[in-house]
């Protein structure tokens, strides 16, 4: 069933999300037992891209909230769920912690992969919270029983996403070099607890290095504030170069509060200006920094224009088809949950059960009303989800046709709010960068 499952989150994933980029998978190979720690911006969809990535079964714990009836229990437990009461939660009956912890290091002996959530709770941020010390000591408890002969190494895995929620947004995955813990065996031994919070200072550290990560939530809104001004094309396109730009930023903000805090208020002060003109013209931060090549530009719209026509019949297929069931899990979601880190993986879930839904029932009413062969009924199924794929990236590429439109009206009619606007960035990034 595992298997089962994971090929067709696999499939989910890379249709919900436009770009999964992995960088440094090598460091997941491993003969031994691994411990994958990661942060936790996005509930399920966090483990389901681990596991998406993992060569291996992935073996993960979850609130026991989770297994509150016997159906469920014995069905996350054919999805290789643990359970472990939380604070926070309270106890579900049945489930006791010394069970979990057992699992766990039965798990690790057997040379299986364990993925842990040390941040405990998912928020959609940047910031990485406290991380509990449970990590630590199932590493160290499961060493001590095999005598420090178990080569059990502990990945750090970072998760970043452009947009979490949103449906064709980009995600990063950045695996970290592995550590041992054997290290911190012998300290263990004598002091537990002191050991147990030394290994998690070591793990935040490692995990710092594969995040963008940033102190409190004041410099998250600024980071991301310079970052929606100063990214280029390319850095929105690629999630890698985005992220990169997001963590030189916030590099340089830190080195600013430290040795300069002064220039921070003239910094704000000015994206607060171009922020203003960047609205006052209503243009998009792609095109601030572009050359005023007007004769390139209108040769891309006229280009653009026609792809518009020559694709509207197969826009207007694809939107009947699909708009009714897509706006329909669109309104859905926020009133299951009004928590934004449940929301992309609610879509998956429910797209995987509607979608299909929906499409049974178009083929049948194409069955009842035309009489086709088998072959023309195969080719309209198939076609239904390309076709609601298209109409997405349509309207997609209609939006950024009158981002350009709007662009080259500003070229000509109010090309010195333009220029001053890009002197402002130019000075925006001598401040930030000193460049």
């Amino acid at each position: 069933m595992y298997y089962i499952l994971k090929f067709i989150v696999g499939i989910s994933i890379r249709i919900y999300y436009r770009s999964l980029k992995v960088r440094n998978a090598f460091n997941l190979d491993h003969s031994g037992p691994k411990i994958i720690i990661s942060n936790h911006p996005n509930t399920l969809m966090d483990a389901w891209l681990i596991g998406h990535v993992s060569k291996e079964p992935i073996y993960y714990m979850a609130k026991s909230t989770f297994f509150n009836s016997p159906v469920k229990k014995w069905l996350l437990g054919k999805l290789n769920m643990i359970p472990i009461n939380r604070r926070t939660d309270g106890t579900t009956q049945g489930v006791t912690n010394q069970e979990s912890f057992e699992a766990c290091y039965r798990i690790l002996e057997e040379g299986k992969t364990l993925v842990i959530f040390p941040e405990g709770t998912s928020i959609p941020e940047l910031k990485l919270r406290e991380l509990k010390s449970g990590t630590a000591r199932i590493a160290l408890e499961a060493e001590k029983r095999n005598d420090g002969k178990l080569n059990l190494k502990v990945i750090p895995v970072g998760l970043f996403y452009s947009q979490p929620e949103k449906f064709r947004s980009s995600v990063l995955v950045t695996i970290g070099k592995g550590l041992e813990v054997t290290d911190f065996l012998s300290s263990y031994i004598e002091n537990n607890s002191l050991a147990a919070k030394q290994l998690t200072t070591r793990f935040r550290e490692h995990l710092e290095r594969v995040l963008v990560t940033v102190e409190n939530d004041e410099q998250e809104i600024l980071v991301k504030e310079l970052y929606e001004v100063l990214r280029s094309k390319e850095d929105a396109q690629s999630i890698d170069k985005g992220s990169q730009l997001m963590k030189k930023i916030n590099t340089s903000i830190e080195e600013l509060q430290l040795m300069r805090p002064y220039l921070v208020k003239e910094l704000q002060e000015l994206l607060l200006k171009i922020k203003w003109q960047k609205q006052n013209l209503t243009i998009h931060s792609d095109f601030i920094s572009r050359r005023f090549r007007s004769r390139l530009y209108l040769m891309q719209l006229c280009f653009s224009l026609l792809f518009l026509v020559l694709g509207l019949p197969f826009f207007i297929f694809g939107l009947v088809h699909n708009y009714f069931i897509y706006k329909f899990i669109d309104l859905s979601v926020p009133r299951i949950s009004r928590y934004i880190e449940y929301h992309a993986a609610l879509n998956v879930l429910l797209s995987l059960i509607l979608y299909p839904l929906a499409y049974f029932g178009w083929v049948e009413l194409f069955k009842w009303l035309f009489h086709p062969t088998t072959w023309i009924l195969l080719m309209y199924g198939c076609s239904l989800p390309l076709s609601g794929m298209f109409a997405h990236r349509f309207a997609h590429y209609f939006k950024r046709t009158g981002q350009k439109r709007r662009y080259l009206f500003l070229i000509y009619n109010h090309k010195e709010a333009l220029i001053e606007l890009q002197s402002m960035k130019k000075e925006l990034e001598k401040l930030l960068f000193g460049e």
